[in-house]
């Protein structure tokens, strides 16, 4: 599998709570319990990425791309200001795990991450197509919008999948 994302000079590697509309390649390395949600309108060959660490923001918008709420919505308005319409987006949702041991008496982010993500998304009429969430592994995701949305998932346990 070919992947020369960092050769390109175009690509964004996002960090925690960031997000990125646009046609360059975009990527986020190091999800944990953080969620990876990824949009794209195959017609434009237009993306978003966030890199989602908290489920809500509880009236927090300082930094929208931290929060699922926020991001998602963000990532939205952003694409359909660029001319993309919502039934045309379809969603791709990666991360969510649950790194470390937790009690029934502690919250999984990861799991609360995914959940909200979805949630969302089934709310605001967005197809999900693909995703990869849960399990113990962590994961980075390099995405190519304008090669027909092109996703490559790369999970800390050396394994790797590649979708169109």
């Amino acid at each position: 599998m070919k992947n020369n994302f960092f050769g390109e000079e175009k690509a964004v590697i996002l960090g925690l709570g960031e997000l990125r509309v646009g046609m360059c390649p975009m990527g986020t390395i190091g999800l944990g319990s953080c969620i990876a949600l990824i949009l794209h309108d195959q017609r434009r060959s237009l993306g978003g990425l966030a890199h989602i660490m908290l489920p809500e923001s509880r009236g927090n918008t300082d930094r929208p791309g931290k929060f699922a709420d926020t991001a998602t919505s963000t990532l939205l308005l952003e694409m359909e200001r660029l001319g993309s319409t919502r039934s045309a987006i379809t969603a791709n949702v990666v991360g969510g795990a649950s790194m470390f041991e937790y009690s029934a008496n502690s919250l999984n982010i990861g799991e609360r991450n995914a959940a909200a993500v979805k949630g969302l998304l089934n709310d605001l009429g967005v197809r999900i197509a693909h995703e990869e969430i849960g399990g113990k592994v962590g994961r980075s995701v390099y995405y190519w919008p304008e090669e027909k949305g092109r996703l490559i998932i790369k999970r800390a346990d050396g394994t790797c999948t590649e979708l169109f």
